[in-house]
């Protein structure tokens, strides 16, 4: 850090905040004043307008670093992202106005893919609605199935699809993937997926888990389109982005049956809305994006993200 700089931070990354005095050492030895954002889930760009003029970096969540933010943003050298996804901030606007941007890539490959794995179980051998019946007061053995009679589909077989991939071919499950990138002959001969067109995978496979990024190409990826081509009735897993899926076509997908059923830790509104239609359905699991939920990988975002942030403070 250069010598008699001092920089103003924003901090509003909602685990690092609640940890924020843990680091307040490294803060002041490499003149930082911190700035907490008043934030629960995430900033808005009409939350961030009138807080962003005079700040130099940004630790933040899952804010919407818009254009209009960023050029705002004065003296703005860096964003660091406390996370994998990017896909709230504008790019393109960071490298116009010269803004570093830093992620921590494969930070909750852990956590997450343990969750689609539990997601799977939970399904499979109707371990909620087992639970529900029973409290109720009934003994009704729920049929269920065993993950080698199956098929699981994965879009996106990056960092955490693979890790999914992995854990998954130990139950016997036949595996089919499906990525924009071409993934590795060692990896396909070590587990035994099988590459395919996403309509391939959309009309054979039991269970689908969304693994993939966020993006042009993969917003409402899932539309009623996709599910009219899921001729067995798929269990749907998201825990990648809420926005993969088109929510409007979810609704009628599960109210017609052309799905068995989804696990959804992403919502293309976060917090999910009190009166929303998923909160109807059975045979729905839902969860607060918390599927990235590790002491251990939150410690190590903590650490990357707070390098990352005095690192882009520090360069030219």
């Amino acid at each position: 850090m250069r010598k008699n700089e001092n920089f103003k931070v924003l901090v509003s990354a909602p685990y690092l905040q609640s940890s924020i005095d843990r680091f307040k050492n490294i803060f002041i030895n490499n003149n930082i004043e911190i700035i907490l954002a008043s934030v629960k889930e995430h900033l808005s760009e009409n939350e961030l307008l009138p807080i962003i003029e005079n700040i130099d970096g940004v630790i933040c969540g899952d804010d919407y670093f818009t254009e209009e933010v960023i050029k705002r943003a004065k003296k703005l050298k860096v964003i660091s992202k406390w996370g994998t996804g990017i896909d709230t901030i504008d790019q393109d606007a960071c490298k116009k106005y010269g803004i570093k941007l830093y992620n921590t890539p494969n930070a909750f490959t852990e956590p997450v893919s343990d969750t689609v794995l539990g997601f799977i179980l939970c399904y499979a051998r109707n371990i909620i609605l087992s639970d529900q019946e029973i409290k109720k007061g009934k003994w009704n053995k729920v049929l269920g199935f065993a993950l080698h009679e199956k098929i699981l589909g994965i879009i996106g077989v990056g960092n955490i699809g693979k890790a999914v991939v992995k854990k998954a071919k130990n139950f016997g499950i036949k595996i089919l993937g499906n990525d924009i990138k071409p993934i590795s002959e060692e990896f396909i001969s070590e587990t035994g997926i099988i590459m395919v067109e996403k309509g391939i995978l959309y009309k054979n496979s039991d269970i689908i888990s969304i693994n993939c990024d966020l993006n042009e190409t993969s917003y409402h990826l899932i539309n009623m389109n996709s599910f009219k081509l899921m001729r067995k009735r798929p269990f749907i897993i998201n825990t990648a982005r809420g926005s993969i899926i088109n929510e409007k076509d979810l609704i009628p997908a599960l109210e017609n049956g052309l799905i068995a059923g989804a696990a959804l830790d992403v919502f293309e509104n976060e917090p999910i809305k009190k009166n929303s239609p998923l909160l109807k359905f059975k045979n729905v699991i839902l969860s607060p994006h918390n599927s990235n939920s590790s002491l251990t990988a939150w410690e190590k975002v903590h650490k990357a993200t707070i390098s990352n942030l005095i690192k882009g403070l520090n360069e030219k």
